[in-house]
């Protein structure tokens, strides 16, 4: 294998995870090039929240600031059930004086377009849908649906959960359908119980309702419930999910009556066993396409982002590329896969429907959520993110992110 500082890195995938690879490896001297199968970039479907390590993260790359000017700082995460009582509420507005960056809610499409327009030059090319790959020696060459082709010297995969480059690398990926669907949707609207900053995960028997604004008038929600995969809407879908949720105490209902029907998005959701192999020789995964992380405890964007950071800091250290791809997925294996499997685990507390077990349920949170959950999840999700805090942000000071915070 050939010995020096790789030049052209390759991307296969233009979500958060791949667009955040190619602005890391870019602010480290990397030629790049990423290649997105749609012809856009998606420009909507859902909110993502972003805990204070991806925060964190936006920062080292200099872009924190420019997030914040429209996404809310979040104060306090509130659970509750469907009647409206408190099984538990986290003060995450406390992140920022302890970590130095505030937990935050954003819309998908403008975390997209803000990490799309930092990057130099053009190097995102769409309509380019990856569907293979050669590999040797001297480098990678990727094939394309068009039957094109394009060389570099390593490749990475951060084309999903479903990525093509992932199955060719270890054959088809043995993902797992969780036992329930998720809705999603934006409603455009102001409520007095929807202040800037909220955030609510509502649990009923075998469905559940998180809401919170990602931008001033707008609110990003998810409506969760059992159920067998492949199922599809028709019109009525709304109707459908007030059926669902009537009768829950706050918002609930008004969420859904504001949101226009084709705002609705149904998505059968999986996940898959942490794996022991990332990648081979010149080629990685990255994000979903190497450990997909169920919604639950909404890190799925924020180690995504992480992943980017560790692999260009790798990859820019002296000696033999592809032993820096072997040592980034050493440790990020290490950091992704409790998270995978505590991910899944809330999930399926989360779907039980049996009385009996709502009620134990109900007792778990009450007694644990404020307390073991809470700090377990803080020091797992969030201390390590403060790595990038004792390093210089290459664009942008952490104080901007305090001070915009405040």
């Amino acid at each position: 294998m050939a010995i020096g500082r790789a030049r052209r890195i390759l991307i296969a995938g233009g979500g958060i995870g791949g667009l955040a690879a190619a602005l890391a490896l870019q602010r480290r001297g990397f030629e790049v090039v990423v290649f997105e199968r749609a012809q856009s970039l998606r420009d909507g479907g859902a909110g993502l929240h972003i805990w204070s390590n991806g925060v964190l993260a936006l920062d080292y790359l200099g872009l924190a600031e420019q997030v914040l000017q429209v996404a809310p700082v979040q104060q306090v995460a509130h659970f509750t059930n469907a009647r409206g009582d408190i099984l538990g509420a986290w003060p995450v507005g406390d992140f920022i004086e302890r970590y130095g960056a505030p937990t935050i809610a954003v819309e998908r499409s403008v975390l997209h377009g803000v990490l799309r327009d930092a990057l130099e030059g053009s190097p995102l090319r769409t309509d380019a849908q990856v569907v293979s790959f050669d590999q040797d020696a001297d480098g990678v060459t990727v094939h394309f649906a068009d039957g094109g082709s394009e060389r570099g010297d390593l490749l990475i995969g951060a084309d999903g959960i479903h990525g093509a480059v992932r199955d060719c690398l270890f054959g088809p990926a043995r993902n797992r359908f969780s036992g329930y669907i998720a809705w999603r949707g934006r409603a455009p609207m102001e409520h007095a119980d929807i202040p800037e900053g909220t955030f609510n995960a509502v649990f009923g028997p075998g469905t559940r309702f998180t809401y919170y604004d990602v931008a001033p008038g707008l609110v990003h929600w998810m409506s969760v419930a059992n159920g067998a995969p492949g199922g599809r809407d028709g019109a009525g879908v709304r109707d459908m999910l007030l059926r669902r949720h009537e009768g829950w105490a706050g918002p609930v209902a008004d969420i859904l009556r504001a949101t226009p029907e084709d705002w609705i998005l149904r998505g059968d959701v999986e996940g898959r066993k942490p794996e022991k192999q990332w990648g081979r020789d010149r080629v990685t995964l990255l994000g979903d396409a190497a450990h997909p992380i169920t919604f639950n405890i909404g890190q799925g964007a924020c180690q995504a982002l992480e992943d980017a950071l560790v692999l260009a800091e790798y990859l820019d250290q002296p000696g033999d590329p592809v032993a820096a791809l072997r040592r980034y997925e050493d440790e990020r294996r290490k950091r992704t896969a409790p998270l995978q499997r505590i991910a899944w685990m809330i999930g399926k507390m989360g779907a039980v429907e049996n009385p009996l077990l709502l009620k134990a349920r109900e007792a778990f949170m009450r007694k644990n959520w404020n307390t073991r959950a809470f700090q377990a999840a803080e020091k797992d999700q969030v201390a390590y993110g403060t790595r990038w805090a004792k390093k210089k942000a290459p664009a942008t000071s952490r104080e901007a992110v305090t001070d915009r915070a405040d």
